[in-house]
């Protein structure tokens, strides 16, 4: 991504570059156009074709899904009057999610986040508010959008009989809920990445806490400026947010702060993981030299009675030497007594709860 970047060094500001996954195929366009009586619904269209809805007295809903069609994305810049820095920072797919006032228009970037195997998934998702549509831009198919859409053809709800700032708080609010949904997932992995380290700790576990702590980084980097994103949607003065969706943008507010709060829940969770890793490792090794220091206490006695009777003096007119060496049961003795101290020092180390 970084070769990507740095093929924009040197361009003037509004050099159009697409520094995404590449993609060289033409964009494709739907449209979704309605209000409280009837919809309409077309794909496929090219970018020229959407002129007819600029001035429409309808809501209009361009969506633009592929980035690398550059003539497109030029051609609805210039039908919808968007500012070149706002097209060039649609095709920088590593912008910060932010909002813009324009007067005529309202210009909102966020992050779209998937779940997949093992890590999360994330697509910038940039959208134009103007004072009768949407244009909205994804890089590749597949989106969090499909109620949004269900309910624009059933009339279900308010949202056929609302303007384009409340569709706009619709796409915003679909992407943070989809939020929620990734970190249940999220919360499911950790809970069980906490009883793997419990039960068994491996350096796979390992491997994986750090694969966690590194999905939890980069949602929290997309999510953490939605904040200030949402508030300055919810408090600018633009005439192009009606004071009735102002409402519905608190809302949306509110999750995304309970979305940033979850995070970092999940942020000090995971780096308890490491911790609990450690002392997972930390207990089996005690375990074992647990287990390795009482067998070697055990035999330390044993080894001293073995040591002495392995000297071997001869006791033959020598009345202070080893009087054992011709005993006739010296030997079964001798591991009677290995039997009797090993058993002793068990059961010491049993009523000490060593054992």
């Amino acid at each position: 991504m970084a070769r990507m970047v740095s093929k924009k060094a040197g361009l003037p500001p509004g050099s159009l570059v697409y520094v995404g996954e590449k993609d060289h195929g033409k964009a494709s366009i739907s449209v979704l156009d309605y209000n409280g009586a009837q919809y309409s619904e077309r794909s496929g269209i090219t970018a020229s074709e959407c002129s007819v809805f600029k001035d429409k007295p309808t809501v209009t809903w361009i969506n633009v899904v592929g980035l690398g069609d550059i003539g497109s994305l030029r051609t609805l810049g210039n039908l919808f009057d968007i500012h070149p820095l706002v097209l060039e920072d649609i095709l920088n797919t590593n912008q910060r999610p932010k909002y813009e006032d324009f007067d005529t228009y309202l210009f909102v970037v966020l992050k779209m986040l998937f779940n997949d195997a093992h890590s999360i998934l994330s697509e910038q998702v940039s959208i134009v508010v103007g004072s009768n549509y949407i244009i909205s831009f994804q890089e590749r198919q597949g989106d969090v959008f499909d109620p949004v859409r269900e309910r624009i053809r059933t009339g279900k709800g308010r949202l056929r009989t609302e303007g384009a700032d409340y569709l706009g708080y619709a796409l915003i609010d679909a992407i943070v809920d989809n939020y929620f949904t990734v970190l249940e997932q999220m919360g499911e992995r950790i809970e069980k990445m906490e009883e793997k380290l419990v039960i068994d700790p491996t350096p796979e576990t390992l491997q994986r806490i750090h694969n966690l702590k590194r999905d939890i980084i980069y949602m929290r980097k997309g999510v953490w400026p939605l904040r200030e994103v949402v508030s300055n949607f919810e408090r600018g003065e633009s005439p192009l947010v009606k004071e009735s969706t102002i409402v519905y943008l608190r809302d949306v507010y509110d999750h995304t702060i309970q979305v940033i709060d979850t995070i970092e829940t999940y942020r000090d969770m995971t780096s308890g993981l490491t911790d609990l890793y450690m002392s997972s490792i930390s207990n089996k090794m005690n375990e074992v030299m647990k287990v390795l220091t009482i067998i070697a206490t055990i035999f330390i006695p044993l080894t001293f009675i073995a040591g002495i009777y392995g000297m071997n003096f001869n006791n033959t007119g020598r009345p202070y030497n080893m009087p054992e060496l011709y005993w006739e049961w010296g030997y079964p003795a001798t591991l009677l007594s290995f039997v009797i101290v090993s058993l002793t020092m068990v059961y010491y180390f049993k009523r000490k709860k060593w054992l």
